[in-house]
C-alpha cells in the first residue's frame, strides 16, 4: 500500500517558516540601533521537519537507503553574531541581510518545485 505524497503540505509549512523567518530578520534589522537589542533566530527548518514524522519509503530495490555504517556527521556551533557594538546591541546589518537572501532563495527554490509538481499532476491528469 503506498501513502500519499504530501509535497504541497511540506512546501507550505516550509513557505510559513520562511515568512517567520524573515519577519525575526526584519525584527532584527529593526532594532539595529536599539541599546541592549540581541538578534533573534528561529528554529531551523531541519528540525521542524524532524517533528512532522514524515519517512522516507523505498518502493523499489534499486532505491538508495540509508547505510547505517558511514558516519555521522558533527553539528558545528554557529556563533550568535559577529560582532557586538557599543551600545550592546548583537544585531550585525552584514549577518542579517545575508540571512534575508538565504530565505529569499530558500523560498524562490520551495516556488519553483511547488510549480514543478502543479505542472506534473496537470501533465497527468490531461493524459
Amino acid at each position: 500500500m503506498t501513502s500519499p505524497v504530501y509535497l504541497f503540505d511540506l512546501a507550505s509549512r516550509q513557505a510559513q517558516w520562511l515568512a517567520a523567518r524573515q519577519s525575526t530578520i526584519s525584527g532584527n534589522i529593526a532594532n539595529a540601533n536599539t541599546p541592549g537589542y540581541r538578534a533573534r533566530d528561529v528554529q531551523p527548518f531541519a528540525d521542524v521537519l524532524d517533528k512532522t514524522k514524515l519517512a522516507m519509503a523505498a518502493t523499489s530495490s534499486s532505491h538508495i537507503g540509508f547505510d547505517a555504517s558511514r558516519p555521522d556527521t558533527a553539528k558545528v556551533k554557529k556563533a550568535d553574531t559577529w560582532e557586538t557594538v557599543y551600545s550592546n546591541n548583537s544585531v550585525s546589518m552584514e549577518q542579517e541581510l545575508i540571512k534575508a537572501g538565504e530565505v529569499d532563495r530558500q523560498h524562490s527554490l520551495n516556488t519553483s518545485v511547488v510549480k514543478a509538481f502543479h505542472r506534473m499532476f496537470l501533465s497527468s491528469v490531461r493524459t
